[in-house]
């Protein structure tokens, strides 16, 4: 946790632990939030778990850590698989959530998502089980973030994140993919959503995350929409400064 202002926490997606952590430095969000940025269960030194995980478990695991942390409410912002967990959250808790920043949530109603899960089954197969984690990480990464991912890594990410990755690859194919397609989340929970959202997509993302943003935006009609330049699906890490200034925005427009 650091900075001052109205609490903004960060969930991080599904294979990059500190995803999230260029934000935390971008002058338009440290400036003016007081940032909270945890690792998910499963993820760097959190705690493992050896079955899949929920999302609605994950979700109450950022409650508690608000509650320990003695905040009744904040901006929850989610990338990817953490869209999810968000989302999740202000379905099962409304009360804690003031404001929701959507990155690319996946949503398996899709019309791409079947390719992409047997892109990702693939990936599980002949090099998750086989023991080669790292091939699986590169593919996996180069799938959802593109070929040149390790540039966008080695300029905005901790050292060590890739390798972090590869020690956490059992959390992607043993939890959030099982938990993922056990999860709901269909045109009636989302108009379950009031909270002020942000749906959150990059220009140059692939057709499963723009046919989610699209969905997304048609299901939630109040939604605000936030089109980042030169960004794909690793938006925090790809353009940072582009989404900071574009979230801060929005967070200035809704104050708790």
């Amino acid at each position: 946790m650091q900075g001052s202002g109205d609490p903004l926490l960060l969930i991080h997606g599904g294979i990059l632990a500190d995803s999230n952590a260029p934000l935390c430095v971008e002058p338009a969000i440290s400036n003016s939030y007081c940032v909270i940025s945890y690792h998910r269960r499963g993820f760097a030194n959190s705690a493992r778990v050896s079955a899949p995980y929920t999302i609605a478990q994950q979700a109450a695991d950022g409650r508690a850590l608000l509650y320990h942390l003695e905040i009744p409410r904040a901006h929850i912002l989610g990338h990817s698989y953490g869209a999810a967990v968000a989302l999740q959250w202000a379905l099962d808790s409304p009360a804690e959530v003031h404001s929701l920043a959507l990155l690319e949530p996946p949503i398996p109603s899709v019309p791409s998502w079947p390719m992409f899960l047997e892109g990702v089954e693939a990936i599980r197969k002949e090099m998750y089980e086989c023991g080669h984690r790292v091939a699986a990480v590169e593919a996996f990464l180069t799938a959802v973030v593109g070929p040149e991912f390790h540039q966008y890594l080695d300029k905005y990410l901790p050292s060590g994140a890739f390798d972090m990755a590869v020690s956490d690859l059992d959390a992607l194919f043993q939890n959030e993919f099982p938990s993922l397609m056990g999860w709901r989340f269909t045109a009636n929970e989302a108009g379950r959503i009031q909270q002020p959202v942000l749906a959150v997509v990059g220009s140059e993302s692939t057709p499963m995350f723009q046919e989610g943003h699209t969905i997304l935006r048609q299901w939630i009609a109040h939604s605000e929409e936030l089109i980042v330049p030169e960004a794909n699906h690793g938006l925090p890490y790809v353009n940072p400064g582009a989404l900071a200034k574009g979230l801060a925005r929005f967070f200035a427009a809704h104050k708790l």
